[in-house]
């Protein structure tokens, strides 16, 4: 796939995230609303910030199919990382406000919410978990940090439905058989819903951050990049191969030994060889080659 197809795919799932999360806090905003329901409007809420997040996603994406520059000549793939770093910030405030907000209807007294919010809910899980198989599969496939990222904010959001299915179905039995206790589990599964939030936000941060920072892959993860360095005769040993995960593509640092009585043009030749190698691997955008004169310690 040519990074031109790449990221129209990546633009198209960022504002289908858009649209869909638009649609979707507005109808459950509404009827949460009408229907006072603390959970519906906590949900609502949670799709809103889907909202910015798909946007951040999408503004990432922009910027990392920006071809390398002076001032930055390994491109810029880290757009991505970025921007799903800032969908877990945004996951995480809104995971606290949600809390907030149902922490605080324990205070006062709850009315039970109407019918009508349970159907907003079986109709916001059916569409957000479409939502979510599909960025999921196309973040898998074109590697992109920021789409997986958004793809599980949309699966936080089928969670966090389900929690608030459950409350406001709770809420509702407990009103029609004058179990009063029971119309508290519409904002119980509101603070159900923010601990999910919060969560998601965590898991997906962590990840980003990691990559963001050069992250290098494991030895066994390069195994078959040293497998394909190491099957040129005239390299003697790797000195060091670091692949850095740079957004959805890796750049590789090597150095290599080769016989030191070869003459310049001929090491070379040998790494020229081996970066057209490196190449061909799957996201390996460029690879840095250095040559080393042999020292007599066997890899091989």
């Amino acid at each position: 796939m040519n990074e031109e197809t790449r990221f129209k795919q990546a633009e198209f799932a960022a504002m289908i995230g858009v649209i869909g999360n638009v649609v979707l806090a507005a109808i459950k905003w509404g009827i949460g609303m009408a229907a006072n329901s603390k959970a519906l409007i906590a949900d609502a809420v949670h799709s809103a910030s889907d909202v910015a997040g798909s946007l951040a996603v999408w503004i990432g994406l922009r910027i990392a199919k920006q071809p390398p520059d002076e001032d930055h000549p390994y491109g810029h793939g880290k757009a991505e990382s970025i921007a799903a770093i800032i969908v877990a910030v945004v996951l995480f405030l809104i995971g606290i406000e949600i809390g907030k907000s149902s922490f605080v209807s324990f205070f006062k007294e709850v009315e039970p919410p109407k019918t009508m919010a349970i159907y907003a809910v079986i109709f916001s899980i059916v569409v957000k978990e479409a939502m979510f198989r599909y960025k999921y599969h196309i973040g898998k496939k074109i590697n992109s940090d920021a789409i997986i990222a958004n793809a599980y904010e949309h699966r936080s959001d089928v969670f966090s439905s389900l929690a608030a299915l459950i409350g406001i179905g709770a809420a509702i039995i407990g009103a029609n058989m004058n179990i009063d206790w029971l119309v508290y589990a519409d904002p119980v599964a509101g603070l159900f819903v923010s601990f999910l939030v919060i969560k998601m936000a965590w898991s997906v941060g962590a990840e980003s951050i990691h990559n963001t920072l050069d992250h290098v892959w494991h030895e066994e993860d390069a195994y078959h990049l040293r497998q394909a360095v190491l099957s040129f005769p005239e390299v003697k040993k790797i000195d060091e191969l670091h692949a850095r995960q740079h957004g959805h593509y890796v750049i590789i640092d090597l150095k290599i030994s080769v016989a030191p009585h070869m003459t310049v043009k001929e090491g070379h030749q040998i790494g020229k060889k081996v970066k057209e190698k490196l190449l061909t691997f799957p996201n390996v955008r460029n690879v840095m080659v250095h040559i080393n004169p042999y020292n007599g310690t066997e890899e091989r």
